[in-house]
């Protein structure tokens, strides 16, 4: 199916929510006022620090990629569309796009650290099994944002065929759309979630391109077949180096080789 010849992903800036939750994993809960805790985390503003961020990362866009695109998308969360303006590219155009809004957490979105680990200490628990199929009391599994994802990617097929196509959205939006176009497996995703290496996080303002286009031979391939991702405040946290994406098939003995590692609690009489 067609697609972009280039489609780039940025993650909003570091926003208000960013910080009071960090500072809770600490053990300060401050930042969560009865008036915080009242407000729908999509109007969460972004920090001085995050305007900044946009900003840096709108100059890194204008000088690696280009200034102009064929079509510009963004959440409707305030943070995003704060950061999609202060990336600062000339005449854009925005698409404001509720199927980019972040993952749904639920009863558990504007609760502290610790009472995710005492009121829905079960829920939590539950986590550590199979973080991708895990769903949030009240909100939505990994597995059913990839679902919305794929209606998005069903629009830039039909109207975006060798266009290069800006979208602005969040952290765990983002990590749905390399699941979706790089079909990674359940397996994969759960072992970058996992990891403790900072480059393979998703940052603020974290910019992650998709190409046809073969970085080394300049060649257009009918697929996005390469990704670069960088984080320009700070490109300690990224990897910043194109990558062939290879998306993973299997034979029959390999499919039977995962199995195998799983124990069965029946055995055959």
């Amino acid at each position: 199916m067609p697609m972009p010849q280039n489609l780039i992903f940025v993650r909003h800036g570091e926003s208000e929510g960013n910080v009071a939750n960090h500072l809770s994993k600490r053990g300060d809960d401050t930042l969560f006022t009865p008036e915080f805790k009242s407000r729908h985390t999509s109007l969460w503003r972004l920090t001085d620090k995050g305007r900044g961020q946009a900003q840096i990362a709108g100059a890194w866009i204008k000088e690696n990629i280009g200034s102009q695109f064929a079509k510009y998308y963004t959440s409707e969360y305030i943070r995003t569309m704060e950061t999609a303006a202060l990336l600062g590219l000339p005449h854009a155009e925005w698409f404001c796009e509720f199927y980019l809004r972040e993952r749904d957490w639920g009863d558990l979105e504007t609760t502290t650290a610790q009472e995710r680990e005492t009121l829905f200490a079960r829920a939590m628990k539950k986590r550590e099994t199979q973080p991708f199929l895990w769903t949030p009391p009240g909100g939505e599994s990994m597995a059913s944002l990839c679902l919305r994802i794929d209606r998005f990617l069903d629009t830039l097929h039909r109207e975006c065929d060798d266009k290069n196509v800006i979208v602005v959205c969040h952290g765990e939006v983002m990590w749905a759309f390399r699941v979706r176009l790089e079909r990674m497996s359940q397996e994969e995703y759960l072992l970058l979630d996992r990891s403790k290496d900072p480059k393979d996080r998703i940052n603020n303002c974290q910019i992650i391109q998709y190409s046809r286009i073969n970085p080394r031979s300049g060649m257009s391939h009918s697929y996005l077949n390469w990704m670069r991702s960088v984080c320009p405040s700070d490109t300690t946290r990224s990897r910043n180096e194109w990558q062939e994406v290879i998306r993973k098939q299997y034979s029959n003995e390999e499919l039977l080789e995962r199995v195998s590692h799983v124990q069965p609690f029946v055995k055959t009489l």
